[in-house]
């Protein structure tokens, strides 16, 4: 698995707008077979930081209803990663 495999894209949502201002944390959508190091490796190689901690969580997927049919959001894995002081990801500065 390459570092571009592993990261899916970043998690846009208040709380996690929150978290990135106040406590240096980011989070990504990872691949769902991938563990703390390969992420932790990936992140520091695709946008240059140093990473202080990482943490996993896999997210089960809503079962929706559209009437009498009733389907299911695919389950997905998450990772908020802890950047150490002074690391920066330009990614997510504003415009």
């Amino acid at each position: 698995m390459n570092d571009y495999s592993i990261i899916i894209g970043p998690v846009d949502t208040e709380k996690t707008n929150v978290q990135k201002e106040e406590l240096n944390k980011v989070t990504f959508e990872v691949a769902p077979t991938a563990n703390r190091v390969q992420i932790r490796k990936a992140v520091e190689n695709i946008f240059d930081v140093r990473v202080r901690t990482v943490r996993t969580v896999r997210v089960k997927g809503k079962v929706k209803r559209r009437g009498r049919i009733a389907g299911k959001r695919k389950d997905w894995k998450k990772a908020i990663v802890t950047l150490m002081p002074g690391s920066r990801i330009r990614f997510f500065e504003g415009a």
